[in-house]
């Protein structure tokens, strides 16, 4: 795993730039956070394809709406908490019931925006917009998924929320052998004890944990699901069969988000004992992020410590 870190929020910048350069139809929608957002990489390179819709995410989601019928493709973002609650019902009605070709960018998503509180902690996203039909979810854990994630979007045609991070994460995968697509889990290191299956910035902790267990002679399997909708079914009850133990990790509610979308996975194909690690039913506190993740367990430390309580090692 490489020392360089970077945050998915800052991936997703440079790929829109990217993207623009070679396709004219796409637009970017922000809602007067450019900077946090990283749409403000956009915004300098091509201002007449830049909208600031000011601090009003509900019209936002219309706005996107329509510049999808009219055949353009845009990419439109804001917090999490305001991309995908605040703008909840426009987001049902005008882009998932049509299926419009809009692709919604949360940044700030999870506990790590860290000092903003739990206003601004969205753990709840990933949840509502799994509810929502025809939606797929995109969740990835470092620079080189980022912005292979944020190309895959561009090439489907549908509504995708893709969750990006504000908190610097370490790079995971090699960007010269690393292929993205969607709907496809990746089995990052093997094993016959259990497996540990991540999503987003938990990729990264997962492997921290996977280093720690081995040095105690524990051989976890180690899965980065960075498609939440749709789930690989397939690799996850080919793991399941092979441990017969799976351990979720995610930087979200345990509540409707991967932990949920993988026990429903597994009980229809391939049932196995299930541990989610993730916020349990509470909201956020203030502070700062890495130690956020450290309170609730969401750190390789805290990881491992449940994998041998939950393997009875």
């Amino acid at each position: 795993m490489s020392q360089v870190r970077i945050a998915t929020r800052d991936s997703y910048g440079k790929a829109l730039v990217e993207l623009g350069r070679a396709h004219e139809e796409i637009v970017v929608l922000d809602a007067d956070l450019a900077e946090s957002t990283r749409t403000g990489m956009f915004q300098k390179e091509f201002p007449e394809r830049h909208i600031d819709c000011g601090i009003q995410e509900a019209n936002m989601m219309g706005v996107a709406a329509g510049l999808a019928q009219s055949g353009m493709v845009p990419f439109c973002s804001s917090f999490a908490m305001f991309a995908a609650g605040r703008a909840y019902e426009q987001i049902r009605n005008s882009i998932a019931y049509p299926s419009a070709n809009v692709k919604i960018c949360a940044t700030h998503a999870g506990i790590t925006v860290g000092e903003d509180g739990a206003t601004h902690q969205c753990n709840e996203d990933i949840a509502l917009m799994r509810t929502l039909p025809g939606m797929t979810i995109i969740n990835p854990g470092d620079d080189v998924e980022g912005r292979a994630a944020v190309y895959a979007a561009y090439e489907m045609d549908g509504p995708v929320y893709l969750r990006f991070g504000r908190m610097a994460v370490p790079v995971v995968n090699d960007e010269k052998t690393f292929q993205f697509k969607i709907g496809k889990g990746t089995l990052l290191k093997d094993g016959n004890d259990v497996t540990i299956v991540a999503t987003g910035l938990m990729v990264a902790t997962a492997l921290d944990a996977y280093e720690l267990l081995e040095k105690e002679g524990i051989h976890p399997q180690i899965v980065n699901i960075h498609t939440i909708k749709p789930i690989d079914v397939d690799l996850l009850a080919e793991c399941a069969a092979k441990t017969g133990k799976v351990i979720t990790v995610e930087e979200h509610s345990i509540i409707g988000g991967l932990g949920s979308a993988v026990a429903e996975a597994l009980c229809e194909r391939q049932p196995a004992k299930l541990r989610r690690i993730g916020i349990p039913d509470v909201f956020g506190i203030s502070g700062p992020g890495q130690e956020l993740l450290s309170y609730y367990g969401l750190d390789g430390k805290g990881i491992a410590e449940v994998t041998k309580e939950f393997i009875g090692a």
